[in-house]
This record gives structure tokens, sequence and C-alpha cells, in this order.
């Protein structure tokens, strides 16, 4: 029967184009806190979307400190980080630059008059401008930079792409047009990519394979690139359709800011029919259908610390990905409140936090509160 299943399921993916608490039995990987956690769901209201966009307004054009991961071919590939990426130069590093810009999007799409719209906007269009992204992709094509911030990296630009998209605003038209021509790239490089990919990544960090072809498969959807989709549904199906009994009571690791099970069934949710990943569900893990399951939160020790602080950003990545499962499923609405739990834990710290998690973690907030609503 499992095999006639996971024959069915390769075939699907190529073929498609309260307020009281309870007592709960919680996965512990050290002290156990979520009783004393708020369940309720966290609102994204208007105040709480300024305080937000300031985070990446604070960081965009920072240069410094910068992390560059760069590879040199030699002495002239020494140049400064705005040299280099002029449109992503700020926020530490490349991706938290991109995820950056993508957050005061989300933002203003969400809340079109915030009283700094006109300043976030005039920043985007700084930013990301014709000129700029150019340069943005002769970097992309060098002869050293083929894996650059591969896939971490890659997916929160289509993210970004995705969000110009769908915003129906006139800066969101000139944007999309600057962006197009990286954007495209990274879908190239998707393309190429995942068919020689013959493992996936199964980390909880930048390179975890699930979580960089959700957002890419998120992008393809929203603009209808069919291409994209199934170089996604076919490798997803490789990677994924066989497997059972993820180990989450490993999870998370010291660094963690991704949990490698939840990203892949949220993944699955995405790709799979409903009927079908119920079934594969119950096999991948067949722990989450219990009403009393819970999974301890990720303890921050140091959030001036740049790794440990990473912890913050699981709790976040876990909720939006116990929302993307429990999504029209009665049976699974339970794990939205440990969802909550998640985020009410590590939301108030990142405020006036260290610049180790300030730079990164706001995007990380706005994305698990958008899932909560």
């Amino acid at each position: 029967m499992k095999t006639q299943l996971l024959a069915l399921i390769s075939l699907i993916f190529l073929g498609c184009n309260n307020s009281k608490k309870e007592d709960t039995t919680v996965i512990k990987t050290g002290i156990t806190i979520n009783k004393d956690i708020s369940i309720e769901t966290p609102k994204l209201d208007e105040a709480q979307a300024l305080k937000l966009a300031e985070l990446p307004l604070h960081c965009i054009n920072i240069e410094y400190p910068n992390r560059l991961s760069q590879t040199l071919g030699g002495y002239a590939d020494l140049k400064s980080p705005t040299t280099l990426h002029p449109a992503f130069y700020g926020c530490f590093d490349w991706h938290s630059s991109v995820h950056g810009h993508w957050s005061l999007v989300s933002l203003l799409k969400s809340f079109p008059n915030l009283e700094n719209a006109a300043e976030i906007k005039q920043r985007l269009r700084n930013n990301i401008s014709k000129e700029n992204i150019e340069a943005e992709v002769a970097y992309f094509k060098g002869k050293h930079n083929t894996s650059y911030e591969r896939t971490y990296g890659w997916a929160w630009l289509l993210k970004l792409a995705e969000e110009l998209h769908t915003w129906d605003d006139e800066t969101a038209r000139v944007l999309e047009v600057n962006l197009q021509p990286l954007t495209d790239i990274i879908v190239e490089k998707y393309i190429d990519f995942l068919p020689k990919l013959n493992y996936p990544q199964r980390v909880g960090t930048h390179t975890n394979t699930a979580f960089g072809i959700s957002f890419a498969y998120d992008y393809a959807l929203a603009v209808n690139n069919l291409a994209l989709q199934q170089a996604i549904q076919k490798r997803a199906a490789y990677f994924y359709a066989s497997d059972e009994d993820c180990p989450i009571t490993w999870e998370p690791s010291g660094s963690d800011f991704l949990s490698p099970c939840l990203e892949e069934a949220a993944l699955m949710k995405r790709l799979l029919p409903v009927e079908d990943f119920k079934v594969w569900l119950a096999n991948f893990l067949p722990q989450l259908k219990d009403t009393t399951f819970n999974i301890e939160v990720g303890i921050v020790s140091d959030r001036t610390d740049g790794h440990l602080v990473h912890l913050d950003g699981v709790n976040f990545s876990r909720a939006w990905n116990l929302y993307k499962i429990a999504d029209g499923l009665p049976e699974y609405k339970h794990l939205k409140t440990v969802a909550n739990q998640h985020i009410n834990y590590s939301l108030p710290s990142i405020f006036g936090d260290d610049y180790m998690g300030g730079h990164w973690l706001g995007s990380f907030a706005i994305y698990a509160l958008n899932a909560a609503n």
C-alpha cells in the first residue's frame, strides 16, 4: 500500500501545473517553559508595523559591519560592499538586506497609510534602482559567484519579487521591473541547480533545501512560472516522497533558525493534494495529530551572540510552518496554539535588540505574523 502511495505522490508532482490552557505533552530539549507563554494569537497592527519597519530602515543603508561571504578570484575583487552590492549591501549580509527590503514591502502592502510610507517608498526606489540591480546581476554572473547565496538568499530574492508582484501600487510596478533581471537570473539558477542536487540539505540553517524551494515555489505560483514549478515538484518528489518518522526531538541544534522537519512538512503541504498530504504527514510526523502535541520553544541564552540568537529565528520559522500545516485541516488546528507560543516567546525581544539579531529577525517576525492572520 505504501509503495502504491509513493508512486501516486510522484505522479501527482509530475502532473501538477482559547484562552484556557490545556495540559500538554511537551517534547523537551531543555527547560520546559511552554506553560508560561501566552497562547493568544499574535496580531500585527499598525503600531507594531511601524516598530517593525524601523528594524530594516535602520540597517538597509548601513554598510558596516559586513559579512561578504565572497570568493576572491584576485586582487581586483577586493571592493567595498556598496560597490559589489549597491542594492543589497546593508544589514550585515546580502540575504538579510534582501529580506529587509521584503519586510518594508510587506508592511506597506498591509498598512499603506504608515506615517513614514513616503520615506519607505523612497528608500526602496533608491536601493532597487535599475542601475543598482544591473550591478547585482553582474556580480551573480561572475566566474566565482555561481553558488553565491544558494539557496537561502535566492529564496528571499524570489520572496521579494513575489511581494512586489502582488502589491497593487505604482511604486511596486517600478521596483518589480527594476528587479526583474536579477529575479530572472535566480530563477535560471534554480532550474539549472535542482536536477544536479542528488541529496537534499536537511539542516536548520541557510542551505536547507526545503526552505529554499518553498519560497521559490510560492514565487513560481504567483507569476505562473510553469518551468520553475515543475522543476521543484519533480525534485521534491525525489527528495521527500518516501520520508518517514522525522526526528523532531533532535531539534533544534545550537544555532538553528529553521526546523528541518517542519520546513519539509510545510513544503509538502504546498505540493500535495490535501488527502495525499494527510497520509504523507501521518507517516512523516505522526505525533502532530495528537491534540496534546507541543514542543518547547528555542531558548536564547545570549542575544548579543550572532549564532545563539538564531534560536529566536527558529521560533518564528516553526510558527509559520505550523500555521501552514494546520491551514484548512481541522484535525491539526491545535498546532496553531503551539505556533502562537513560539511567536509570543521571541517577539518582545527583537525590539531594541542587539544588531546581531536586529538586522534580520524583524523579517522572520513579520512573515510569522502574516501567517498567523
